[in-house]
């Protein structure tokens, strides 16, 4: 693998060096050997190859893979946003974008299961994101590399407008509370047309082998109960009592779906029901709920509550207090403190495995993204951040952090942290691929002196 380094400054003084002095006849242009490859395959000189793959390789850190392994001083290599391989003593393409980790850990990317404002005003991530946001720019300080903002989940592809949205629809918003019996009573009558439907179609796949003529049944005038019992999409709830947890537990029981439960304050007082149910929670472990003292059943908020609720085989994914950046509100509970949050789930009782899993696998899970994010697995996205320690503890800063295998964050470039506790000088800044217009060259060992002074 070469040693290569783009030099930012003083391109002007390398390219004169280059063309003046014999004793540099070792510096190439990077894609000079390509060139001739074209040339020779009857291409034209400096004609780039749309088709060539992209590598990204991380090397010599402590890799937290997320599915419960710890691999200490490993590599990750990446073809084309894609981890290719996870291991010791990996080889590294000649044209890899490489970054060193030595002395670092790297983790999944985090997933922030609801958010505002980190892609731009609007929920239409594709057509309004934008690249260059200081909330953006933020949110991949604290490490979160996807999101949802509105019902799609974006990537934080910091500079770039295409391949933002990685789902188009995340759930699907449903009420069911006990203020609205009305409202209760309409959506089991959706339910039942929709359970109704799907009965009668898996009988018309049957006999319209029989007889070709027969129509298929009418689909439900209710699109939305049709694709969560079909498991298109998730049915998603809002409520903290009770009283309402009960009832929506009931309900997924006897339409046989998984709810996603978004407050669940009250979890803790049925966790074994919701756990029945197959329940995901979103939870706030910091938010505060009175018990109306009238009431002789456990009720009110508790900050054991994700533990408790994981404990009964509920999913759990965490979101702060407020979901967008919030640079004037209270410290610690907007969307760039996630991994504080997570602490606070810890301090209840949750185990730390549980409270990094609530806000990486558990989110992409829920979003029907676990596939692709969530943990570092061979076959997966390559998102992932590079950080100074455990990346739940509150002094921990994100060094780097890469989407897609592209490096969309650097800690020591961006003026907002670098100048707290700026990185040793023995931490090496990435290695980087030459890019056409650029000029490489190899480093030597000691700084090289005039050329008309050295030795024949």
């Amino acid at each position: 693998m070469r040693d290569l380094r783009v030099n930012k400054t003083g391109l002007a003084a390398v390219f004169a060096m280059l063309v003046m002095a014999p004793s540099f006849g070792a510096i190439r242009f990077a894609d000079d050997e390509d060139d001739k490859d074209k040339q020779a395959e009857g291409g034209k000189e400096g004609e780039e190859d749309e088709d060539a793959d992209e590598w990204f390789a991380l090397l010599n850190a402590e890799v937290h893979t997320g599915t419960g392994s710890i691999l200490r001083g490993a590599s990750i290599l990446a073809k084309n946003g894609r981890i290719e391989e996870i291991g010791y003593d990996l080889h590294v393409p000649d044209d890899a974008e490489v970054l060193d980790a030595g002395g670092m850990r790297a983790y999944p990317g985090l997933v922030a299961i609801s958010s505002s404002g980190l892609f731009g005003g609007t929920s239409d991530l594709e057509n309004t994101v934008d690249p260059y946001g200081r909330s953006m720019v933020l949110a991949l300080a604290s490490g979160i590399t996807t999101a949802v903002q509105g019902n799609q989940a974006g990537k934080l592809k910091r500079g770039e407008v295409t391949d933002v949205v990685a789902s188009s629809e995340v759930f699907v918003s449903l009420t069911y509370s006990k203020g609205d019996p009305r409202g209760k009573r309409t959506l089991r009558e959706k339910f039942d047309a929709a359970a109704e439907y799907i009965r009668a179609y898996r009988q018309w796949e049957k006999d319209v082998k029989k007889d070709k003529e027969l129509k298929a049944p009418k689909k439900p005038s209710d699109s939305a109960t049709l694709k969560v019992l079909r498991g298109e999409v998730r049915a998603k709830f809002r409520a903290n009592e009770r009283t309402d947890l009960l009832e929506i537990a009931r309900l997924a029981t006897r339409y046989g779906f998984r709810p996603v439960i978004e407050g669940c304050a009250e979890g803790w007082t049925v966790a074994d029901e919701l756990g029945r149910a197959g329940a995901y929670a979103i939870v706030t472990p910091r938010s505060r709920r009175t018990k109306d003292e009238k009431l002789t059943h456990d009720a009110g908020s508790s900050i054991e509550n994700a533990a408790i609720l994981h404990r009964a085989g509920v999913q759990v994914a965490i979101v702060p207090g407020t979901t967008r950046i919030d640079l004037g509100g209270i410290v610690g509970r907007d969307i760039i403190h996630l991994p504080i949050e997570a602490g606070f789930a810890v301090r209840g009782g949750l185990p730390e495995s549980a409270a990094f899993a609530a806000i990486t696998i558990v989110p992409a899970r829920m979003m029907g993204l676990s596939h692709r994010i969530g943990t570092l697995e061979v076959g997966k996205d390559c998102d992932l951040i590079v950080a100074d320690g455990d990346v739940l503890h509150y002094q921990t800063f994100v060094q780097w952090a890469v989407v897609d295998g592209k490096i969309v964050y650097d800690k020591a470039d961006e003026l907002f942290f670098a100048h707290i506790r700026p990185r040793p000088e023995s931490a090496l800044a990435p290695e980087t691929k030459v890019d056409a217009g650029e000029t490489a060259v190899e480093e030597p060992a000691e700084a090289a002196g005039d050329p008309d002074d050295s030795e024949d």
